[in-house]
């Protein structure tokens, strides 16, 4: 087709779509008064975050957010709010005590985390710290027989960015544009840092399988990120079923590592003291997701479902506020919002709280393959094609300016006309971005509309995902109170619109 012709056909199409999108005004008022001036998105937060603590799947602190949201659902008037089994997951593995510090040459606090199932020590452990000098495994050999007790650092080149940029950051109109105009058939610009990434993973895993060999008591780790105060940490192993305990692998500044290291290339000895106490939990080894639903009233359409998400689960170290119990939350608002100004669904609104999501998606993934997923085709299945739509929050606590379409151009016009009524409110960027790593994936891959808002950036990438930092007080309450007034409204749009959502 010639490019002359192309373009006005699209607008009559556009034109079509947004010419089927009656949105009930009177509804919308409703939503924002209570989801503004009447929120508490707030208060579901602190119960997901200061009072269940870190939410690394299968630990205590999981179930107790789990259970809490469970039962605050069903207090709102939901139907079937359970907690649903998805498949095996594995154990899990929970910090009881931790104590780092140097005492040699002189004493100072370190801070630091340990990464998940680290074995723990046989109570204060007082040890010697090695630097190993190597480009590659071949090297470890010339360390051999002299690891044991010892606390090993691998010697980093690199040094610490100075701060020039702020930590907080809010999408500029120039970057919302050039997100709108995003091309998906443009040649993408290849990733030059991945390779010395991978290098760097297998070096680090070389090294600790050589030093658990040799009887190390620990290893210390760290990268540029991990500055003024902030520590990234996640596993301390790559997830598998059984998620045996492994090496004490504790994560530490980057200025207290670097600190050790020129101590130890100056041929000063380092001790450090440490005490880390662990529990694998096994008694109950399978996956959990929380679910809910608000049933439809249409004869016709109540079989049908609108879907919106966000993962439960969080990294030990912190109370993962940002990463996801923003988005958690935001989905407990919008459904409350829904109950409380007496909305009446045409079909089925069901919401989602997955477990697993930080090690692969696990909980989304599964309920897909469960319920919508045709095992021979790996597309959606007939319950599959009751789904209308689903929606996910999971990119921290940022305001939504938009979202995400996946390549679907379909639906594009569809939500045009649902963020009209939210441009006072800074959302109404739209692209046909790819965005990974989250929930609606799990949805795309067999062919069903999942989308991810887009949402300001705020401290996410630079201080919270998945750090030490990453708890209530970096928290965006009017950010949060905006998202889920709009999630709200989309979630009554798709749920009394006359047709479901349009596949790609």
């Amino acid at each position: 087709m010639k490019k002359g012709i192309l373009l006005p056909l699209l607008l009559i199409g556009c034109q079509l779509f947004a010419q089927t999108e009656k949105l009930d005004t009177t509804l919308i008022a409703k939503i924002k008064e209570e989801g503004l001036n009447h929120s508490q998105v707030m208060e579901i937060a602190f119960n997901l975050t200061d009072a269940s603590g870190p939410r690394l799947m299968e630990s205590p602190g999981y179930f107790r957010a789990a259970n809490w949201a469970k039962s605050k659902l069903s207090s709102w008037g939901l139907d079937n709010a359970n907690l649903e089994a998805w498949g095996k997951w594995g154990k899990g593995w929970e910090l009881e005590k931790y104590y780092l510090a140097m005492t040699a040459p002189y004493y100072e606090p370190l801070i630091g985390f340990p990464k998940t199932f680290s074995k723990g020590t046989h109570g204060l452990e007082h040890a010697q710290v090695v630097l190993i000098d190597v480009k590659d495994s071949s090297g470890l050999i010339a360390y051999q027989g002299q690891l044991k007790d010892k606390i090993i650092l691998i010697k980093r080149n690199d040094s610490l960015p100075l701060g020039f940029k702020p930590d907080a950051l809010r999408y500029t109109d120039s970057e919302l544009v050039k997100m709108s105009a995003f091309d998906p058939k443009a040649p993408v610009t290849p990733n030059n840092n991945f390779l010395a990434f991978m290098a760097a993973a297998r070096l680090l895993a070389a090294t600790k399988k050589f030093a658990n060999q040799e009887g190390a008591l620990a290893i210390l780790t760290t990268s540029p990120r991990n500055g003024d105060g902030t520590v990234f940490v996640q596993n301390g192993i790559p997830y598998n079923d059984l998620m045996q305990e492994a090496m004490n692998d504790v994560a530490i500044s980057y200025e207290h590592f670097m600190s050790i290291q020129r101590l130890l290339q100056h041929q000063i000895p380092v001790w450090v003291d440490l005490e880390l106490q662990a529990k694998i939990l096994s008694d109950d080894q399978q996956g959990y997701n929380v679910i809910a639903e608000i049933p439809g009233t249409d004869k016709q359409l109540k079989d049908q479902l609108v879907m919106i998400g966000g993962h439960l689960d969080s990294w030990q170290g912190s109370t993962g506020a940002t990463d996801n119990a923003a988005g958690s939350a935001v989905m407990m608002e919008v459904v409350r919002i829904l109950k409380a100004v007496g909305f009446k669904p045409r079909r089925t609104i069901r919401i989602a709280l997955w477990g697993g999501e930080e090690t692969g998606l696990h909980g989304s993934k599964n309920y897909v393959k469960n319920h919508f997923t045709d095992t021979a085709t790996k597309k959606f299945n007939a319950a599959g094609d009751k789904l209308s739509v689903y929606l996910n929050l999971d990119n921290g606590s940022g305001k939504i300016r938009g979202i995400y379409l996946q390549g679907n151009q379909t639906a594009w016009p569809i939500f045009e006309e649902w963020f009209k009524p939210f441009h006072n409110m800074g959302a109404s960027t739209l692209t046909l971005e790819n965005t990974t790593g989250t929930d609606h994936l799990s949805f795309d891959a067999v062919g069903l509309p999942g989308f991810q808002f887009i949402q300001d950036p705020l401290e996410y990438g630079s201080r919270t995902h998945h750090s030490n930092m990453d708890s209530y007080d970096h928290l965006s309450p009017e950010d949060l109170k905006q998202a889920a007034t709009i999630v709200a409204a989309f979630v009554s749009f798709a749920s009394q619109r006359d047709g479901k959502i349009p596949r790609k």
